[in-house]
């Protein structure tokens, strides 16, 4: 059993003349009269990124590039085909899932973690096996499109004063009809829909980057320089 003692002379906290103690100065002591910093909570530091203007432009960029890289190199081999969809379902489902905490209530913040999970499910089935048939890509990356465009439309006419609704309405049609478009078309030719996938990539990362310079340009109007802006939508 261990039992406390006294602490020895000239070990205790100094007394000033005023009668107030201060702690000493060890490295786990704060100087007296000092505020604690609370400690960031992990979801608002999420919920702060995914509001950003910035975010939004990343997630285009990361839905641009794969499509442009697809385009500029159709005749590209299938393994290339399957890795570059594979890392832009997988970086998509990333920027989802933070930009599902921007919203302030917790209902409307089921359909962006499916979303999330959607893309990442399909991204590690594209990566798991990349020597896979055209067919099969166009079938993972089609079947995405379309769930992706029904959550978000759904959460575009559910949520409350959402900002840039005609944006937003926009991504969803654009990506349910990218989605049937690719789940319609014949798998004979794999050079077409090869050209077909990049250019649907194309598109949508386009209409993403009109929705982050929309939110840019409404941030300025409110006065807001910071680079939060008020909850997106998935």
């Amino acid at each position: 059993m261990t039992v406390s003692r006294d602490p020895e002379p000239g070990t205790g906290p100094a007394h000033m003349p005023d009668g107030a103690a201060h702690a000493s100065d060890g490295p786990d002591r704060m100087p007296y009269g000092a505020t604690p910093v609370p400690a960031a909570d992990p979801a608002e530091v999420l919920a702060k990124l995914g509001r950003s203007w910035t975010w939004v432009l990343g997630s285009a960029i990361a839905t641009l590039v794969p499509g442009i890289l697809i385009l500029v190199w159709p005749d590209g081999t299938l393994h290339v085909v399957a890795v570059l969809l594979g890392l832009y379902l997988l970086v998509t489902g990333a920027f989802r899932f933070v930009e599902t905490f921007a919203r302030e209530e917790h209902g409307e913040r089921l359909p962006g973690l499916l979303l999330a999970v959607l893309y990442v499910l399909g991204g590690v089935l594209c990566l798991r096996n990349p020597l896979q048939t055209i067919a099969a890509l166009s079938l993972i990356v089609g079947i995405v499109w379309v769930v992706s465009g029904i959550l978000t439309l759904y959460t575009a006419l559910a949520a409350r004063d959402l900002p840039h609704r005609g944006f937003v309405l926009g991504i969803a049609v654009i990506g349910i009809v990218a989605g049937i478009v690719v789940l319609a078309l014949p798998s004979e030719s794999a050079r077409a829909l090869t050209r077909l996938l990049g250019l649907w990539l194309v598109l949508l990362g386009l209409a993403e980057v009109a929705l982050a310079l929309a939110w840019r340009a409404a941030l300025r109007r409110a006065g807001i320089t910071g680079p939060h802006d008020p909850a997106r939508t998935t």
